[in-house]
Parts: structure tokens; sequence; C-alpha cells
């Protein structure tokens, strides 16, 4: 996008491996002889056609009613006449634009204040589900820095804890080449081995499980869900009910409390489950609501009401435009629930979402393993605005969790 001061700004949009059935439509073109059906030449022909004449002119600092337009332009409840992927470019190069032509960075551009929070990174350093090729049912084995002093510091933590967990895996003689999020996929012997696998990790990288690095989970239990029961097709193709899968995840936190947040413990159909999961654990632990909410401020309204989670994960590609992204994680905040902004799985280099997460103060971001380049860029960035910030900077640390864990 290029405004009329000469300012200019370029957008990527990331896509999901595993997405929630609800999220606003990503269009590709579905030609199979070229990019195997992924191309996205019908967005581009959008934004070229039908977005760029009817933003042309349009004051770009009203995001506001930018995103209002581009919503009316598309005309459909979840933007699949126009892509949320052509919509979400105009939208992040419109705040991005602006920003460069004020010569502020992002962050402060969306929210400007005296002090900022830097989140707690949540890093995937061992995968499984629909995210590996191996034995593991449960998709996301996360190490968050919890108890360090700083972003800078907490990094540090993590890289450290992810270079010696691959030390391990070695000399077990698994494998250890990466994954779409950078984190390590070997055949393991249980869905829990990821669990002792991680303590020893963290233990030999010289920290302490729950104190330093905590263990956070996304077991991405959608991928899980048939008519009503959970199948266990990649390790021991057991069956559980919702009421077992409860179970379940309360025997694990029992015995692993290092485990700060549980995201995505039960499929997003699941509406009755996930009232049960949220009466029985959700005054002890995190409880994330990913592909039942989908960054939908209309149905993260209807959880809140039901007494679903107690938290939200925040995509933007999952909703479609930087306002409404807003408008969820403040209705989060309005009622009590946590937030974390996350990547998605085929990530670009854009760093937005560092300057977002930072923006909103919500504490904790979603972006990867300490390898790829698309997700190292995200932490740069974090990196950048921490020095920049100085003094005015609070990491987040344990205090996000204060609420669950002391």
């Amino acid at each position: 996008m290029t405004l009329e001061s000469g300012a200019k700004a370029t957008a990527k949009i990331p896509s999901g491996a595993s997405t929630g059935k609800r999220e606003a439509v990503e269009l590709r073109d579905g030609d199979k002889k070229r990019y195997g059906g992924k191309g996205v030449l019908k967005a581009v022909k959008n934004v070229v056609n039908e977005i760029q004449p009817a933003v042309k002119g349009f004051e770009s600092e009203d995001q506001v009613g930018l995103d209002e337009k581009l919503i009316a332009l598309d005309g459909t409840p979840n933007k699949a006449r126009l892509g949320a992927n052509a919509i979400l470019g105009v939208s992040i190069a419109a705040a991005q634009a602006t920003a460069a032509e004020k010569k502020i960075p992002l962050y402060r551009y969306l929210a400007n204040r005296d002090t900022y929070t830097i989140p707690v990174p949540m890093l995937n350093v061992l995968n499984g589900g629909k995210h590996a090729d191996n034995n593991v049912d449960f998709q996301e084995f996360m190490i968050a820095p919890v108890g360090a002093p700083t972003f800078t510091e907490g990094l540090r933590a993590a890289a450290e804890t992810f270079q010696t967990l691959k030390g391990i895996l070695k000399g077990k003689g698994y494998e250890t080449s990466v994954g779409d999020e950078g984190g390590f996929a070997p055949r393991l012997r249980s869905n829990e081995e990821p669990m002792e696998l991680l303590r020893q990790a963290i233990q030999q990288a010289g920290y302490k499980p729950g104190v330093d690095v905590a263990i956070n989970l996304d077991p991405a239990a959608s991928e899980l869900y048939e008519d009503g029961v959970y199948v266990f097709s990649k390790s021991d193709r057991s069956r559980k009910t919702p009421e077992e899968m409860v179970t379940l995840w309360a025997d694990w936190l029992n015995r692993y409390p290092e485990i700060y947040s549980l995201e995505d413990g039960l499929a997003e159909d699941d509406w009755n489950g996930w009232r049960q999961l949220t009466k029985k654990l959700g005054g002890k632990i995190q409880l994330v609501g990913d592909d039942i909410f989908v960054t939908n401020p209309d149905i993260l309204a209807k959880g809140i009401q039901q007494g679903i989670a107690n938290s939200v994960l925040i995509k933007l590609n999952q909703i479609g435009t930087v306002t409404e992204t807003l408008r969820c994680i403040e209705l989060a905040r309005k009622n009590g629930y946590t937030a974390v902004v996350s990547h998605r799985s085929g990530e670009t280099d854009d760093t937005t979402i560092a300057d977002l997460t930072v923006a909103t103060g919500m504490g904790q971001i979603k972006t990867g393993s300490s390898c790829r380049g698309e997700r190292v860029a995200k932490y740069n960035r974090l990196l950048e605005i921490e020095k920049e910030l100085g003094s005015a900077a609070k990491y987040a640390g344990r205090n996000v969790y204060s609420r669950w864990k002391q």
C-alpha cells in the first residue's frame, strides 16, 4: 500500500494447516495444475479489481472505517467472496503504512502508552498430530520461559532448552529434523513421552520446570473428534468420551504441575465437554479456545456467556481484519479472559503479530520454535522492541498466569 504522502508498507498473510471450520475463508484458486490448487490468483484479482478502486482515496488512519468498508464490500458473513487473505492484506498494510507515515512503530500507532508489556513466548518444540508424520496424537508441546526477568533472557532460556532437547533426542536415537513450526517430530513411545523429554531438557539446560520454564500444550483435539468421541488413531488407537478426556487432562495436570496452559483440549463442536473441562480445571490452568472461537467476537461472546474456557487464541487471518481482531481481544480483556496472539503453521516473515501483541498488552505470543526464519523474525522483532523501549518495557513473565500459578 502506498499513501498520498509516499509512505509505503507491505503485508504478508499466513495460512493454517490445522484450521477451525468457522474461520474466515482463505480463498484459493482450486486449479490442481497450478500449485496443487493452492494458488491465490483469485484473491490477488479481487485486491486489484475490487478492493483497490473501493479504497483509493480513503483515509488510511481510519482503520475502523476501512475495515468496515472491506467487510461490506465482501458482503458475506465469513469473507468467502473476496477472501479473508485478500481483505486482511489490505487491512494490515493500511496500519503499517500509516505507522510509517507517522514515523512511529506499529505497536505505538495501535496503542500509544507510557509502558508496554513484552509477551511471554510459547515455543513449539515437539510436534505430533496434524503437524507431524509420527505416532503422537497431540499436536503441540510448547515451552514458555515464565521465570525470566526480561524477554531477552526468556528467549535465551527457551533457546537453550530447545538445543538441549535436541541433544537428548539425538542421544536416544530419535530424529531431530524440524516441522512447519520448527519443533522436532520424532516417533516416540507414547503421547506422554514428550512431557518427560521436556522436563528433562529444562532441567539439563539449568532451569526449573514450572518455575523458570513452563510447559504449554495444544493437543488440537478437534482433529481427534469423531462421532462424539476422541480417537487416538496415531498411538494406541484408543477411544475416549469427552468425560474421559476431561479426566485425562486433570490427571496430567496433577502429575505435571509445570503445565500452565492447555489449548484446544477438547473439540470445537464439543461445547458440552468444554463446559465440563472449564468447570473442573478453569480455576487451575489457562484453558485457551482456538478452533472453538476462531478469533470471532460473536462466537467468543457466546462462549463467555456459556462459561467456556478462560482464554482465547488470536489469529488475524481467522477473522480477516485488524479491527475485528482488536475487538475480540478487548472483549476477552473486559470479561477476564486472557489472550494469546498466534502465528499459523504456514507462516511468513511478516512481524505484525509481534507489534500487535505488544500493543494489546495481553502478554503472550505463540510463534513457533527458536529456528526457521519466519519464526525467528517475530522473536527478533520483540528483541528490537524491548531494546527500543528500555525501562518502558515490562516483561509479562509469570504475572500473566498469576491467577492460576503463583
